[in-house]
């Protein structure tokens, strides 16, 4: 498929042929909900994927034949991390049968068959395309469109075009089901805002709420950005939601980045899947102000050094779920609602101060609203660190840096708002020269309105309130070096002559009026 032009719409969202891709298949949704559909079409983005990797090794080894290649020898593809894709399975093969009304019983079939030999991926591909609800041939025109992806020249059969395509597919499904889904997926700038500020190089990694799998995704970027290479991380990660853990296995498995989520959907809190974890980064977006979180069950929880989380709220009970899994050097950075700054609601002041004391608290970042597609509650974003005098940064105990972004952002359409990459750079480097990055050689200095280092004696003047435009004050507005007197004088002036412009207008007006004969 050509790619055609990309027109750049700010931070890498691209109005190319993945729009173009997204409306056809959109088109053929007809009337189904989005929730639904969602999975018919990731699900044969994916087998797509696996297909085309398939094929390119396949191809690879007919070349090799003389060398004693064998192209149908399933472990000449598991020994360069390709899956094997059994013949029934092959998207040459069901493209051929896309117009017939048996196609939604072979893709079942395949996939099936691609389950049973590939256990990585056992119990997370999509097998009902087959009900009699699915139109056949709404489906095969779908298998039709997909397959447009990835044909053409070396580059578009690389892995990544069909991965930006699932990718860009997921934050269309988000914002089509808006407050009734869209849970699974963290706005691409958010992540990579978070991304950005923690900088995760290398160690294990730790996603206890991963949704879709959009932090794994994005640090695995960043570590190729930076010169490393995919693996200097480990992944870890936990998601309660069946259909969600499935996305999050086909979205990692499309970027080829191994990873551990557990044997099985589970809760976090009730059924913590890796105990023993002590993680280097955690990167979470946790559901809001999430209730009936389990807390009757849990309250002599080894996890609640300080404090029982209330009944009614789980937000600081995510918070030192964080704490909790942070190895001696390690750093989390996530997203909460705005009320986790503040509120003294049912203990939570008092948890907040505590955590607050126990020097945990690095950086705070008020976010715009409207980022998100299932939520309209405002947010903010929380950086912890265990060891705030090591080497790698400057000692920086009993400081917290505050940034205001709330200002910051582009409406992209009437409802959502971006973070451009401008503003990630903006708020990331802002930091980083606060903590004092050796990479960086940007010196931190507070900006009224937008950054202030504060105390935890300051803090603590303030009741532990976390919210950072109480610290960052009002922007210094811009001094035209005019004196007040001589300011006043020249605006009344002014004002004295468009009064005596509006009466003359006004009377020419009327004279108008009263030669056309409306004089009363």
């Amino acid at each position: 498929m050509a790619r055609g032009k990309s027109k750049k719409k700010g931070n890498g969202v691209e109005l190319d042929f993945r729009q173009k891709l997204w409306e056809a298949a959109d088109k053929l949704r007809n009337n189904m909900d989005a929730a639904e559909y969602k999975h018919v079409v990731l699900g044969l983005l994916f087998l797509k994927y696996i297909s085309d990797s398939f094929e390119e090794r396949h191809n690879q080894l007919l070349l090799e034949l003389e060398q004693g290649a064998d192209p149908e020898d399933p472990d000449e593809y598991r020994s360069v991390n390709v899956f094997w894709v059994p013949k029934e399975a092959r998207w040459s093969y069901l493209q051929a049968n896309a117009k017939q009304p048996t196609i939604g019983t072979l893709i079942d079939e395949a996939m099936i068959a691609i389950e049973k030999d590939n256990p990585s991926l056992k119990g997370v591909l999509n097998k009902d395309y087959g009900r009699a609800t699915l139109d056949k041939q709404k489906l095969g025109e779908l298998v039709d469109l997909i397959g447009t992806i990835g044909l053409g020249d070396a580059e578009n059969r690389s892995k990544d075009v069909l991965g930006r395509v699932y990718e860009y597919f997921l934050s269309q499904f988000a914002s089509a089901e808006g407050k009734k889904g869209g849970q699974f997926y963290t706005p691409r700038c958010v992540v990579q805002l978070l991304v950005e500020m923690l900088a995760p190089y290398h160690g294990r990694i730790y996603d206890p709420c991963c949704g879709s799998g959009g932090m794994f995704v994005q640090s695995e970027k960043f570590v190729e950005v930076h010169g490393g290479r995919i693996g200097d991380v480990s992944i870890y990660g936990q998601e309660s939601n069946p259909t969600t853990w499935k996305l999050a296995k086909m979205n990692l498995a499309i970027r080829g980045i191994d990873n551990n989520l557990g044997p099985e959907p589970a809760d976090t809190f009730r059924r913590d899947l890796h105990p023993d974890l002590k993680a280097d980064f955690i990167l979470a977006n946790p559901p809001f102000n999430m209730r009936d979180w389990g807390q009757e069950a849990l309250k002599d929880d080894v996890r609640w050094k300080f404090g029982v989380p209330p009944k009614g709220n789980a937000n600081f009970a995510w918070v030192q779920h964080f704490i909790h899994h942070l190895s001696p050097t390690g750093m989390a950075g996530f997203v909460l609602a705005n009320g986790s700054m503040s509120s003294n609601q049912s203990g939570e002041g008092e948890i907040r101060k505590a955590i607050l004391e126990a020097d945990l608290v690095d950086c705070i970042v008020a976010l715009p609203g409207q980022l998100f597609y299932s939520t309209q509650i405002p947010a903010c974003l929380w950086f912890l660190a265990r060891d705030r005098h090591n080497n790698k940064f400057r000692d920086r105990r009993g400081q917290v840096l505050f940034i205001d972004a709330r200002k910051m952002g582009t409406m992209t359409d009437r409802v959502h708002r971006e973070l451009m990459d401008a503003d990630i750079q903006k708020i990331a480097s802002t930091y980083h020269a606060w903590r004092g990055d050796k990479e960086t050689t940007d010196e931190y200095k507070d900006v009224p309105g937008f950054c202030k280092s504060a105390t935890l004696e300051e803090i603590a003047k303030s009741g532990h309130i976390l919210t950072p435009g109480r610290y960052v004050g009002a922007e210094d507005l811009e001094d035209d070096s005019e004196d007040f007197e001589e300011k006043m004088r020249s605006l009344t002036a002014q004002l004295k002559e468009q009064i005596e412009k509006a009466s003359e207008l006004d009377r020419i007006i009327l004279g108008n009026l009263k030669e056309l004969g409306f004089d009363e």
